[in-house]
């Protein structure tokens, strides 16, 4: 395995842990890119990972991501991330999640944890019984916390309008056809959303019966996988895993606008020129979907209502276009505009 120093994704990271729990099975690799704001605050993310060095890649680019998502949403958090190493069969036990509860502890407040892909509350009920440093608890009624899901959605939703607005001159949805990859939490939060304001809609995702259970509900169509980045649509929202926009998958797009929820969308930073290249309007991933971000920390903090948290999610439009205004005034692509804004914000610009 290389040296973390080694690895593309390594920049200036404060603290990366290697957490081994042999009684438990436990292999998690903890994050901490920058606390320049304050603790290190992101989920944790249940994985299979064919190489031990993709976890580390993953955890690396999330943790950075949560750095400079939390400094855009205005928030006193620094940027982190864990994954913990799942096998084939995604095994998940309790002394796994009580090790790993632990093993956040140890760091005292250096880290915030909570949801990611394949950590849900369950899981987080069972960590936070060995730290206080956990945040996505469940939520009474009127109560903020518990499933970031439906914020993250409502943020998601609210940018795909702003980037409508801009790029195709749309004040609604209505009557758009909007090519989601992925149909989990946060996608299905989107695509209610986007349903009810008229959009028509195309869902793909790999679990064939989740994207068909999810158009049925909202009279989409059910797309293959591998069909839906290249649709001809007027939205297309990665709401899945990661850097699918690469190359060749950026060459064959047939949308003019990509404003989704997934983290690192990008394959690579030279992918941001090439989108721009092509006339797209590109939402950097972490500004459109900091909603449940923002929820999360106002559960950890206490410093926000309901009403609050909803107020600071819709100022994601805003952001967004304060970066396309900077986009087309200098020339730079939309994602290095984010990044340069972000990095000012925790002390690297």
């Amino acid at each position: 395995m290389q040296s973390p120093w080694d690895y593309p994704d390594f920049d200036d990271h404060e603290v990366v842990h290697f957490v081994t729990d042999r009684e438990s099975g436990l292999r998690a690799i903890i994050a901490v890119h920058s606390t320049h704001l304050g603790p290190g605050a992101g989920g944790t993310r249940f994985w299979h990972y064919e190489q031990g060095g993709d976890a580390v890649a993953d955890a690396l680019r999330l943790s950075r991501g949560m750095s400079y998502k939390n400094a855009m949403a205005g928030l006193p958090l620094g940027g982190g991330k864990a994954v913990i190493l799942a096998d084939k069969d995604r095994t998940k036990t309790e002394a796994m999640l009580v090790a790993y509860g632990r093993a956040v502890d140890r760091l005292g407040g250096a880290y915030i944890t909570a949801e990611d892909v394949g950590i849900g509350v369950a899981d987080l009920v069972i960590v936070s019984k060995h730290t206080r440093h956990v945040a996505g608890l469940p939520a009474a009624e009127g109560e903020v916390g518990g499933d970031p899901g439906p914020h993250t959605a409502y943020g998601i939703f609210l940018g795909v309008k702003a980037a409508a607005r801009r790029a195709l001159g749309k004040d609604s949805l209505a009557g758009l056809h909007i090519a989601i990859q992925g149909a989990g939490s946060v996608a299905g939060g989107l695509a209610r959303h986007a349903a009810a304001e008229g959009a028509r809609l195309s869902i793909a995702d790999i679990d064939a019966a989740r994207a068909q259970k999810l158009a049925a509900e909202v009279g989409g169509a059910v797309v293959d996988p591998r069909d839906i980045l290249t649709l001809e649509a007027d939205v297309l929202s990665p709401c899945a895993l990661g850097a699918i926009l690469t190359e060749q998958s950026i060459a064959a797009l047939r949308v003019p606008v990509v404003a989704g929820a997934a983290n690192n969308q990008l394959a690579t930073p030279q992918d941001g020129d090439r989108i721009a290249a092509r006339g797209i309007l590109y939402a950097p991933d972490y500004v459109i979907n900091a909603g449940g971000i923002i929820n999360v920390s106002s559960e950890h903090l206490g410093d926000a209502d309901e009403a609050g948290v909803k107020a600071r999610i819709e100022k994601i439009p805003g952001r967004l276009d304060a970066i396309w205004e900077e986009s087309e005034s200098t020339g730079r692509n939309p994602a290095e505009v984010a990044d340069a804004m972000a990095q000012r914000l925790i002390g690297r610009g």
